[in-house]
């Protein structure tokens, strides 16, 4: 006879002892993830130090990082680590002290993928984030050295190293070149 498997919530993922492996919560499941790179986590800064250099002066919400949790599903579970993600004042007010998880999600969510990182799979965690009320997902590809974004209500399109990237979707005078993201 087959063990059922026990779905675990967003709650008992919180309280979980810390581990030295990458985790995230899949429809009740706690999925093992393997590191990133080195260069991972260099495109990650090179993102964050971007989008806090625009966020921060103007005061309009924080630049989250480490792969801090955003719960995108109940009734089963989900809680994805995404690389990146900004969160305006309107969302969560700047003086919210968040334990655990935020419940709110983030207006934007910023992805790097590593070579490990299947497309199916990367296409599967936009949707997730769009559908629990992310207004744009970036995915920043370093190999490639292209940012992917799809939102709401635009049409997704992809830039070169040489474009430049615009949110209007969720920033209305945010301008940067693509390349920053890689130097």
């Amino acid at each position: 006879m087959a063990a059922e498997t026990v779905l675990m919530t967003v709650e008992e993922f919180a309280a979980l002892p810390p581990t030295d492996n990458f985790t995230e919560l899949v429809r009740g499941v706690v999925i093992e993830m393997p590191p990133p790179s080195f260069r991972h986590g260099e495109v990650c800064s090179n993102v964050s130090w971007v989008l806090n250099s625009f966020v921060r002066p103007a005061g309009i919400g924080r630049v989250i990082t480490n792969d801090a949790g955003v719960v995108t599903e109940r009734d089963p579970d989900t809680v994805r680590g995404p690389d990146l993600v900004f969160i305006s004042n309107e969302r969560l007010p700047s003086i919210s002290k968040v334990h655990g998880y935020a419940e709110q999600p983030p207006e934007l969510v910023v992805e790097v993928r590593s070579p490990e990182d299947r497309l199916w799979q990367l296409t599967k965690k936009v949707a997730e984030y769009l559908d629990a009320g992310v207004e744009a997902v970036c995915v920043v590809n370093p190999q490639e050295k292209i940012v992917s974004i799809v939102s709401r209500g635009f049409a997704a399109r992809v830039l070169t190293e040489s474009d430049e990237l615009t949110l209007p979707e969720v920033f209305a005078d945010f301008r940067v070149p693509v390349q920053a993201f890689f130097e």
